[in-house]
């Protein structure tokens, strides 16, 4: 089930802008959003449906709906072939960056690791590991090994200021997958400037077919 925050408002008070996205840094996003006083709903979506474009596509537009007629921001990538058209057709905008991790590091530091081999390693995904690999390869772990060694060299753990331990849990999918384990601290302030970014941006208008 999607989390959302509505701050307890009077109803009658015009809505503010709502965040819609992935929920893979929904810590990062809610702490940006109280820091800076930002008047910004949050409806965070299961992170593990970025591997299933159909599940994905599924719930972003059972979201769109349930908050139609909102200012809808969307927290995603290109996570989806048809991320761009849905869009459109809802009148909605989203963060710009290739995925979340590129909105996290940055598009250099992004490919600059993405290109050396590494797989990254966020906390919600560590800690959900089994559930969401199972649905993308099933429970056939020399598959998955090999599918991760012959396309990556390293996992690359990324804490920020808001991540819990997941030390252990990085450790076990690093033996689980055969690749070595890197950590990376990462602060906020690139999320951040993609958050501000976003919210800047002005609703996109209908369109209208012109004959």
């Amino acid at each position: 089930m999607p989390y959302m925050n509505t701050g307890g408002r009077d109803p009658g008070v015009t809505e503010p802008r709502l965040l819609l996205g992935c929920g893979i840094l929904q810590q990062e996003l809610r702490y940006l959003i109280k820091k800076n006083a930002w008047a910004l709903d949050t409806d965070f979506l299961d992170s593990s449906l970025h591997v299933d474009f159909a599940a994905l596509e599924s719930a972003l537009q059972a979201g769109l709906v349930r908050h139609t007629g909102r200012d809808i921001v969307v927290f995603y990538g290109s996570c989806h072939p048809r991320m761009e058209q849905m869009l459109v057709a809802a009148h909605s905008l989203r963060t710009q960056g290739q995925n979340c991790i590129e909105m996290l590091l940055g598009p250099e530091r992004f490919m600059q690791e993405l290109s050396s081999g590494a797989f990254f390693l966020l906390e919600d995904w560590a800690l959900r590991w089994d559930t969401a690999i199972s649905k993308t390869f099933g429970n056939k772990p020399e598959v998955i090994r090999e599918i991760f060694q012959l396309s990556n060299h390293y996992l690359l753990c990324l804490r920020t200021p808001c991540s819990g331990d997941f030390e252990q849990a990085a450790i076990d999918i690093g033996l689980k997958v055969g690749l070595p384990l890197r950590w990376l601290d990462v602060g906020l302030e690139q999320l951040e400037t993609v958050l501000a970014q976003a919210i800047a941006q002005k609703k996109p208008q209908a369109l209208t077919n012109c004959y």
